[in-house]
């Protein structure tokens, strides 16, 4: 028995058999025969001096030492495998991969990305649109654009822009319902995906900033920002806002707010990536681009009365 590390193809051999439980399918996983595989894994009990599977009839069952000796192969190379991809995405200066949630692909990014291709026809972006939490080795993916209220210190990290919410409709809609007050009698839509913000900033807290005790509860309900407000853009209703997702079609005029009350969610989106990966070009060029869109339109969070909500 030696405490010298064995051959990595022989540990690598005796992942995939016991990944499979089976000599067969691990052989034809790494495209060898399943002589050179049982003749790889003989070589590494006879390196640690006893054996790492009970052979029976049809099938193989891990020792006690197959056992200990698993899950860190396993981590091992899933280690090596994502340093592996790592370092060939810094040979990459073409392509870029980026999470973000479906709300914030949908109405930040997508109406925005032929600015983007305009200015660096050179860069070849994909998008992954999740929820999950990324992680950007495993994951292949480069940026991560994220909705938190904490820092994500083990990663490269920048806040986009800070998040409130407020009334907006249609500016047909905002002819009809001039005041606060008249929004008592307007078709209201619920984007329940702000539900997850605390402190709460729902409709009751908007109508208390304003000074207007008053609480809707009727009216269709969305779990997902981007369609509560395609269903005010299509003149349903009056939707909660948020930030990042009415913006332009505030600028652009799809979208009125006429009441200059906003409340503070406390939380903002962060541009994300691994530390010492943001110098990469394509990198480097998507994160100031982002920067200078969110600048074009800090006019209108300049324009409101943001309340901050107390924590609860």
């Amino acid at each position: 028995m030696s405490s010298r590390l064995p051959p990595l193809t022989a540990l690598r051999a005796f992942d995939a058999a016991a990944r499979h439980m089976s000599f067969a399918l691990a052989a034809s996983e790494l495209n060898v025969t399943a002589a050179a595989l049982s003749f790889q894994i003989k070589s590494l009990e006879q390196h640690l001096g006893a054996p790492l599977f009970h052979r029976l009839n049809r099938a193989v069952e891990l020792t006690e030492a197959g056992l200990a000796l698993r899950q860190g192969a396993a981590e091992g190379f899933q280690t090596l495998e994502a340093a592996w991809r790592a370092a060939l995405r810094t040979q990459d200066t073409k392509t870029l991969t980026i999470t973000a949630g479906p709300a914030f692909t949908a109405k930040w990014l997508a109406p925005r990305l032929f600015e983007f291709a305009q200015a660096h026809p050179d860069v070849e972006l994909r998008f992954a649109a999740s929820l999950q939490r990324a992680d950007l080795t495993r994951d292949n993916v480069d940026v991560a654009i994220r909705f938190s209220k904490t820092a994500t210190p083990d990663l490269y990290s920048i806040p986009l822009a800070e998040e409130w919410v407020m009334p907006v409709m249609t500016p047909a809609l905002a002819a009809q319902y001039p005041t606060p007050e008249s929004l008592k009698e307007a078709p209201i839509i619920f984007d329940d995906s702000i539900r997850i913000i605390t402190p709460r900033v729902g409709w009751t807290e908007w109508f208390a900033a304003v000074g207007l005790p008053y609480s809707p509860t009727l009216g269709p309900r969305f779990s997902q920002a981007d369609h509560a407000i395609d269903a005010a853009l299509a003149g349903a209703g009056v939707v909660l806002g948020r930030h990042a997702l009415i913006v332009k079609d505030i600028a652009d005029g799809r979208l009125a707010a006429p009441f200059p009350t906003a409340l503070a969610t406390g939380a903002h989106f962060s541009f994300l990536c691994l530390k010492g990966m943001e110098s990469r070009q394509q990198i480097a060029v998507f994160r100031d681009w982002m920067l200078d869109e969110f600048r074009k339109t800090d006019h209108i969070t300049k324009s409101l009365t943001i309340v901050e909500l107390p924590e609860t």
